[in-house]
């Protein structure tokens, strides 16, 4: 298979459009990360989605629409709440995915067999007309290889799913770089399952309190089933391992220098950088998590670039706001393997 690389311009978007349609892969810029899309509501096409990620077919996917309207227009949901309705009104365009009871339009092979459907409304403006050209909503995770990191440019979906899906189209870098928040309205109190670029305290700001489902912090269990993306598996991951150092900023120092080595890398904050003696991949500032957010896996993947690089050494960032979101696709980089330094 060829993929075709399309350009930002209305033919290249109705191309895009046409090939969706007829039950093509077309990997597509939103704000957050770039996503791979069929016709969600096409089970076979959305099959094909799993085949080229790589993807189980018990995780499931978020449906994008180009319109509020889409929800009634497509029958997407059995029931859209007041909550539902007060978090879209709020956060709609943008990168909030929100979970509700789904309508009988939406296969399982989206919902990986569970009663709920993911829904979000993205911000980007070529995402959506993308949306509004194929005529139907999009069933899009993220453009790569499934376990890798999330891709934030059409290099890095290419470089993942080239000659996998028919057409890629480049709608420049994801502003955000990290997937959308997840909440569930489909259960007695609105429930946190992934966060993002919407923090739990703005959530908070229109529904009153939120839970933080245990997943955002820990691995899953083995017999529990996924409710939404990102919750299940080892994600964002580069080829080599990564550790997640949680301490002061001179005992990450030290334990990094303590372990220097060629193979070795540190992913720190920008003011760790000169007092480290390996190859360093920046985060950003230490309190700057939207340039943390922004950057993390275009650092992840240079550092699959670098084959020599087996261990890397990540800074944790607090995890409240933004950071949260942060932390929350370091320790799935991670594997769950985080140290403590003020233990070891």
């Amino acid at each position: 298979m060829n993929t075709l690389l399309l350009k930002d311009n209305e033919k290249d978007i109705e191309k895009a459009g046409e090939i969706l349609a007829k039950g093509g892969l077309v990997g597509i810029p939103t704000e957050t990360v770039y996503g791979l899309a069929a016709n969600a509501l096409d089970g076979k096409a959305v099959e094909k989605v799993f085949k080229a990620k790589g993807r189980p077919m018990d995780n499931p996917l978020i449906v994008h629409i180009q319109d509020i309207g889409d929800i009634e227009k497509f029958n997407l949901v059995s029931e859209f709440s007041g909550k539902a309705k007060a978090l879209a009104e709020k956060f709609w365009p943008g990168p909030l995915t929100i979970i509700m009871p789904k309508g009988k339009a939406i296969p399982d092979e989206v919902s990986a067999g569970l009663d709920t459907v993911a829904i979000r409304l993205p911000e980007h403006q070529v995402a959506r007309k993308i949306i509004k050209a194929a005529n139907t909503p999009l069933a899009a995770p993220s453009a790569n290889i499934s376990g890798s990191p999330s891709p934030t440019s059409v290099k890095h979906v290419l470089s993942d799913l080239d000659g996998r899906i028919d057409a890629v189209l480049d709608g420049g870098h994801s502003r955000v770089g990290l997937e959308s928040t997840v909440i569930t309205v489909a259960t007695e109190k609105p429930r946190l399952l992934r966060p993002g670029g919407v923090t739990l305290e703005q959530l908070e700001s229109v529904v009153g309190e939120v839970d933080v489902d245990e997943a955002v912090f820990n691995k899953l269990g083995e017999n529990v089933r996924a409710s939404s993306p990102g919750m299940k598996y080892k994600h964002y991951a580069p080829r080599a391992s990564v550790i997640l150092l949680v301490g002061s900023d001179s005992a990450y120092r030290d334990y990094v220098n303590s372990h220097a080595d060629y193979h070795v890398a540190a992913l720190c904050y920008d003011s760790d950088i000169s007092g480290l003696t390996v190859t360093t991949f920046s985060m950003g500032s230490k309190e700057d998590y939207s340039t943390q957010a922004h950057k993390l896996f275009s650092s992840l993947r240079k550092i699959d670039k670098e084959e020599r690089i087996t261990v890397v050494y990540a800074r944790c960032p607090e995890p409240r706001g933004l950071g949260m979101a942060v932390y929350n696709r370091l320790i799935r980089a991670a594997g769950f393997e985080v140290r403590n330094l003020e233990e070891v």
